[in-house]
C-alpha cells in the first residue's frame, strides 16, 4: 500500500517466504512504480479490509476468492478514505472513478465543451494537472494530521508490561484468530524470559531451550505457575 495515495496492490501468491516476496516486490511494484524510498512490513488495516470485502463476495464453498481480487481491489481503491478524505482512485488519477453509463455522457460533453481545440484541450489537461498536485498535497497534510490521532488512541490501549529474565510467561496464539478452536486457550504454554529491549519486545525461550526468539511485549503476560495451592474442604452433614 502506498503510504500517501493507500493505494493497494494485491496478488494471490502460494505463500509469503522471502523469495516469493521478493519476485512480487520485483515484477509488481518495482516495474510499475519505481524503486520506493522506504518500505515497511505493517499492512494489517489493509489486509483486514480486502478480506471483509472477499468474505461478501466469494461462493458458500470459499474457493474462488482467488478470482474476486479484481472486484474486491476496485471497491477498495475507490471507496471514501478518512486519513486523505478520498478515495485512492482519485489521488492517483485525479478524478472520481467512472461507471461505463457515465463515458457516453463525458466523451459528448468533453466535444462540446472544447470543440475538438488541440490548444484549448492541452491548456485544460495543464490546468487538471496543476489541480491534481494541490489535491495531492491537500490529501497528504490530511493523512499527516491523521497519524497522530490514530497513535493517541492506539498508545491509550498499550498496558506497560515489564518482565525480569529468567521469569516464565504466557504467549498469545494470534493463529487461534484466524482458525478458532472450542475450549482451547488462545495463551500457550509458559516460556522462559531471556531480555526484553528498549522498544518493549521481548525475547523468550521455549521449553527445551533449542531456540529463542523475539516477540511484541504486548503478546505476553505474567505466568504464575502454582504458587497458589487451593484445597477443597469436603463437609458431610449426619442427620441424627
Amino acid at each position: 500500500m502506498d503510504y500517501v495515495s493507500k493505494w493497494v496492490e494485491v496478488v494471490a501468491l502460494p505463500s509469503n517466504n522471502a523469495k516469493v516476496v521478493v519476485k512480487f516486490i520485483r515484477k509488481h511494484i518495482f516495474t510499475r512504480f519505481g524503486t520506493p524510498r522506504a518500505m515497511i512490513s505493517d499492512g494489517e488495516v489493509s489486509n483486514k479490509e480486502v478480506k471483509q470485502i472477499l468474505q461478501k463476495t466469494v461462493n458458500a464453498q470459499r474457493k474462488d476468492w482467488a478470482d474476486k481480487f479484481d472486484d474486491a481491489l476496485w471497491a477498495y481503491r475507490t471507496v471514501y478514505k478518512t486519513p486523505i478524505e478520498t478515495s485512492p482512485y482519485r489521488m492517483v488519477f485525479g478524478k472520481a472513478c467512472q461507471l461505463p453509463a457515465n463515458l457516453e455522457h463525458k466523451a459528448y460533453w468533453a466535444i462540446k465543451k472544447l470543440n475538438l481545440d488541440a490548444e484549448l484541450a492541452g491548456r485544460k489537461r495543464i490546468t487538471q494537472l496543476h489541480e491534481l498536485e494541490e489535491f495531492r498535497l491537500y490529501a497528504y497534510k490530511n493523512a499527516k494530521l491523521y497519524k497522530p490521532k490514530t497513535k493517541r488512541w492506539h498508545d491509550k490501549h498499550i498496558v506497560s508490561r515489564t518482565f525480569e529474565p529468567g521469569q516464565l510467561v504466557f504467549l498469545f496464539n494470534s493463529k487461534l484468530k484466524l482458525f478458532p478452536r472450542k475450549l482451547r486457550s488462545k495463551w500457550s504454554d509458559p516460556f522462559e524470559v531471556v531480555r526484553m529491549t528498549q522498544h518493549g519486545a521481548v525475547g523468550l525461550k521455549n521449553k527445551d531451550k533449542s531456540f529463542t526468539f523475539l516477540v511484541n511485549g504486548q503478546r505476553v503476560k505474567h505466568y504464575f505457575g502454582n504458587d497458589v495451592d487451593c484445597e477443597l474442604q469436603v463437609l458431610t452433614l449426619n442427620d441424627e
